[in-house]
């Protein structure tokens, strides 16, 4: 049977997985409501997070297809991917056009050699314009240098979320048949190397309780057997042996366990607890190994501590330090665009891709019933040489025309040089490159800037000399200086002075972070301060108090307006912001010593 191997890219949201969803369901491969985007985290955000595999059956053809993240912070699960397969449909909105990421994995690809198909997704929508979008694409492909074959892509439009692809947009047509038939034609057959010595490389990880981990491999050459020895190749030159102890391939989303897996195909193998990804696992040690899958750097850091608060232990069933290292080294199995360094014996320092990155582990972590305290992110400075460089991004604004005025001000304070603008309709489009820090804590403003009507794309561009200082709109922190639960009446009073993160009846404990400032001064408050009693009566005395909705914290949000001396208190029912030092005595102190 022919194989083949495609990756399924884009920018996030303009349809990956739908376009999977309808791909597996027509051809009947997958059951109603069946979806790749399984964990819980994904269905509710509506992103892809994980890279994903399944394989379908179409005209006497496997086709193995990979879904890949959409969004930047995820990008290491795209990039060796992307080794591992034979050609990219990538998929680009009909409205949006190409956008940050669309760049990034489509440089990748054509990095690589790969000649992608070209699907315009959404033509359906009311302001879409496939013409203009298929444009704007070839211009894409020519600025990232593609060649005169890559360039001679092949376009197919079609209606994700209807399972409807055509060939041009006058066809007629009730089904993905058209985008199938153009895999089978333009994607080369895997070769068929059986009888070769086996080569084969991990490009994804898994894990399981009781096999340990799993090599989520493409096989290029030769054949994987049950119970067979083999030889890891590692990246430093050493070798390592293990037995294959189970093979499953890919049939649909589900697992299917097989005595053997051939050149060409895409299987999961059990039996090297320490394979990792970009290794070749071959039959000797005398065989060439595979080239290498190097993967991008992190460019945020940040720190994860036990949580000392004074509510710790109410909610969370893992809470020491030893739990909480044991469960990132657990991460480290899988989540290869994730660092920790377990060198200190009071906190673990994890570097990861970006804020969404962090805030995913640390939502796994508290649903799993860990609790937890990080610090404030800050981007990773290297010195290149001799001179401090920092990590830039190529951000793309699309919002309305009028407030554009006030986010390319905002931005220009953070550093951010403008490359492009161009307006069409009531909508203007701006790309800027801006150093990393400059954006830490820009998303909440730019929703409030944009009245949430503007969408912020962004992606890594590389290092570049380091910027200097950065002024930030700054607001100070409000601080409880009490213990207990908050009133209606003292908060009244208090969300004249900025903006509240809890409601009446919260719980709170001194040196809880309880909102903000507008003046950006340090408050100290007594939110658990009731009205005085008297025996004395006033006219409109007893109004109804009226309270502002609170700003809720959630992990992003807490991530990006927390101060350097403050820490996230994270537990499975709870995110709280808090001072590193509760009491104000301890924190003059602190203040004394720097």
């Amino acid at each position: 049977m022919d194989i083949r191997n495609i990756a399924i890219i884009a920018h996030v949201d303009h349809g990956k997985t739908t376009l999977t969803d309808a791909i597996m369901k027509q051809t009947g491969i997958s059951k109603e409501g069946a979806t790749m985007d399984s964990n819980a985290l994904e269905k509710e955000r509506g992103i892809t997070i994980y890279a994903k595999n399944t394989s379908i059956f179409y005209k006497d053809t496997k086709i193995n297809i990979v879904d890949t993240p959409g969004h930047a912070d995820f990008g290491s699960e795209v990039e060796r991917v992307l080794r591992s397969i034979d050609s990219v449909v990538l998929v680009v909105d009909a409205q949006e056009g190409p956008m940050p990421q669309t760049r990034f994995v489509l440089k990748k690809s054509l990095e690589l050699g790969l000649k992608p198909i070209v699907v315009i997704n959404k033509i359906d929508k009311p302001a879409a314009d496939p013409d203009m979008v298929q444009e704007k694409v070839f211009e894409l492909f020519l600025d990232l240098g593609g060649n005169d074959e890559q360039l001679d892509f092949t376009t197919v439009y079609a209606i994700a979320k209807q399972g409807i692809a055509k060939m041009h947009l006058d066809d007629e047509s009730s089904d993905l048949t058209p985008l199938l038939d153009t895999i089978l034609e333009k994607v080369a057959p895997a070769p068929d190397n059986s009888e070769m010595p086996l080569r084969a490389q991990p490009f994804n990880l898994g894990y399981d309780n009781f096999l340990g981990r799993l090599a989520v491999s493409r096989i290029y050459e030769g054949r994987i057997k049950m119970g067979e020895s083999l030889t890891i190749k590692k990246m430093d030159g050493s070798v390592e042996s293990g037995r294959v102890t189970k093979i499953y391939s890919f049939h649909g989303i589900e697992k299917k366990e097989v005595e053997e897996a051939v050149a060409g195909d895409i299987a999961m193998i059990a039996g090297f607890p320490n394979i990792e990804i970009g290794e070749t696992i071959c039959n000797d040690a005398s065989q060439e190994a595979l080239p290498a899958i190097s993967i991008d750097e992190p460019t945020i850091t940040l720190r994860f501590l036990v949580n000392d608060s004074p509510f710790a232990g109410r909610e969370g069933k893992f809470v020491t330090g030893q739990q909480i290292k044991e469960r990132l080294e657990k991460e480290l199995e899988i989540n290869v665009g994730l660092k920790v360094d377990f060198s200190s014996s009071e906190y673990f320092t994890v570097s990861g891709r970006g804020e969404l990155h962090i805030a995913i582990l640390l939502e796994n972590m508290r649903r799993e019933g860990y609790e937890i305290q990080v610090s404030q992110p800050k981007v990773i400075i290297k010195e290149i040489d001799g001179k401090k460089h920092e990590p830039f991004e190529e951000v793309t604004i699309d919002v309305p025309s009028s407030v554009s005025g006030a986010v390319i001000e905002a931005l220009g304070t953070r550093k951010g040089i403008m490359t492009n603008m161009e307006t069409r309709g009531s909508q203007t489009r701006i790309i800027f490159e801006a150093p990393t820090r400059g954006l830490l804590g820009y998303r909440g403003q730019f929703m409030v800037e944009t009245k949430g009507e503007g969408i912020l794309c962004s992606r890594v561009i590389g290092f570049r000399p380091f910027v200097g200082e950065i002024k930030r709109k700054d607001v100070g922190s409000m601080i409880s200086m009490a213990s207990g639960k908050a009133l209606g009446f003292s908060l009244a009073n208090l969300q004249e002075r900025g903006t509240l993160y809890i409601d009446a009846a919260t719980e709170v404990y001194e040196g809880m972070v309880i909102g903000n400032v507008t003046k950006g001064n340090e408050m100290s408050v007594n939110p658990i301060k009731g009205k005085q009693m008297s025996n004395m009566r006033s006219s409109g005395a007893d109004a109804a108090i009226h309270l502002t909705p609170p700003m809720i914290i959630t992990i992003e949000r807490g991530l990006e307006i927390m101060n350097e001396d403050e820490y996230l208190e994270i537990t499975p029912s709870s995110v709280r912001l808090r001072k590193q030092y509760l009491t104000e005595n301890e924190r003059i102190r602190a203040g004394r010593k720097k």
